[in-house]
């Protein structure tokens, strides 16, 4: 049994330290120390920003452990419509392929309904096969790809 509930305070340590979860998949060209220190910034942005524009869920389980957390957050897409946003999604490893990121995403699509919504958007990195395969199947569909090229540093110098 996976219980999804709303952040508490005494819940900032376990989220922050599900922070190198959200560094799965990054490019090989990026650091990952900044890219570690780049999302505990994310989660304590998101944290910092819960109430009327945003919110994060914490899914527990059977025995009162965390399990995972998510947060979301409305965003307003470039055709001015504004829409429900996760920013970040983790899950400890034991609960992976448990349904404790469904039940995370069902509570950010919820939260996402209640302000009427239509769109739940997200970005997660390209190389990050498992968390692509998850999120297709929830019927999340690509809408934007951004493209990234590697310039030689030594043309650039005088």
């Amino acid at each position: 049994m996976i219980r999804v509930r709303i952040y508490e305070p005494a819940d900032r340590d376990f989220v922050l330290g599900l922070a190198p979860r959200l560094t799965i998949g990054i490019p090989a060209w990026r650091d990952e120390r900044v890219m570690l220190s780049t999302v505990e910034k994310w989660i304590t942005g998101s944290i910092s920003r819960r109430g009327e524009t945003g919110e994060v869920f914490v899914a527990i389980g059977e025995n009162e452990q965390r399990l995972g957390f998510a947060s979301v957050s409305e965003e307003t897409h470039f055709t001015g419509e504004k829409q429900g946003y996760i920013g970040e999604l983790a899950v400890t490893l034991d609960a992976e392929r448990r349904g404790v990121g469904r039940a995370l995403v069902q509570a950010c699509e919820d939260w996402s309904r209640a302000r009427g919504y239509r769109v739940l958007a997200l970005s997660t990195g390209a190389a990050n096969h498992p968390a692509l395969e998850f999120y297709r199947r929830l019927d999340f569909r690509q809408e934007d790809v951004k493209l990234v090229k590697l310039l030689d540093r030594s043309s650039t110098e005088p």
